[in-house]
């Protein structure tokens, strides 16, 4: 068993998402630990990430917000997660300060799947070649 932590908690607190979420992935391995079980578990957090390279890039998410939200979902009061949109080095120094990224074995990005095969080649090769080598990523998966 892995925890996947997506870019929404079913809580808030007052305190910030990426904390939250660094708690959850502690709690979680603690529990681990506590429990028995062999091993060590895998953690993988999501991001959103839209780095601006280019004049498109800027047109289709110049606007895009880049804070947390708090909003009502199934009647729980929840934290949405940041997107991380700008330019490459201020995203990779933002995602560098993430305390649930920095806990994570795995990063798994996210990018808007309305805009079809070639547009996400491309926005999943900025980041590869943007971001990615600013915080040591590879592409395995490694951090």
């Amino acid at each position: 068993m892995n925890l996947l932590s997506s870019t929404l908690l079913s809580e808030d607190s007052g305190v910030p998402f990426a904390q939250l979420q660094a708690e959850q992935i502690h709690t979680f391995r603690q529990a681990w630990q506590q429990s028995g079980h062999e091993g060590t578990p895998r953690v993988a957090v999501t991001r959103s990430i839209l780095p601006l390279v280019s004049a498109r890039d800027r047109d289709l998410f110049g606007a895009s917000m880049s804070r947390e939200h708090v909003g009502i979902l199934g009647g729980v009061v929840s934290r949405f997660g940041k997107s991380y949109v700008g330019v490459p080095d201020v995203i990779a120094a933002a995602l560098a300060d993430d305390e649930a990224v920095s806990a994570a074995d795995t990063v798994l990005i996210t990018i808007p799947n309305l805009l079809g095969p070639a547009e996400n080649l491309r926005l999943l090769g900025n980041i590869a070649t943007e971001v990615a080598p600013a915080l040591d990523w590879s592409a395995s998966g490694a951090m």
